[in-house]
């Protein structure tokens, strides 16, 4: 759990500097279609960061680990592949990329369900 709470520390570090960097860095440098494309990459890394961050919180109390770790994997997978996706798509002009994206998403949206479906069936604090 340590590691998985340190790589999702990082990654909010690393989406605070993407966002300065797109704000700053890219603005009249990439067309502001692609700034759009850049703010939701971080958007989506900084919130699915977050999610680590509370998900390792909880294990123990309101999931077991086992499911807490898989939750976390799944969800910095998912950033590494929808964010990383997208941010190499924008600096790189590469637009087939964007082809991989959705596997992030998928990414996020099995994390999200697992998380749903361990916590509605775990017993502990209400």
């Amino acid at each position: 759990m340590k590691t998985l709470f340190s790589l999702a520390s990082l990654s909010m570090a690393i989406g605070v500097a993407c966002g300065a960097f797109g704000a700053h860095g890219l603005r009249g440098s990439v067309p502001d279609s692609d700034l759009l494309i850049w703010e939701k990459a971080v958007f989506y890394q900084l919130i699915h960061s977050l999610a680590v961050l509370i998900t390792v919180g909880a294990a123990g109390t309101y999931l077991s680990e086992t499911t807490a770790r898989r939750v976390a994997v799944l969800l910095l997978v998912g950033v590494a592949i929808f964010s990383g996706t997208l941010y190499a798509l924008v600096l790189t002009n590469t637009r087939w990329l964007g082809a991989i994206t959705p596997l992030g998403g998928t990414s996020f949206i099995c994390a999200w369900l697992m998380l749903a479906a361990s916590s509605i069936k775990r017993t502990g604090p209400q």
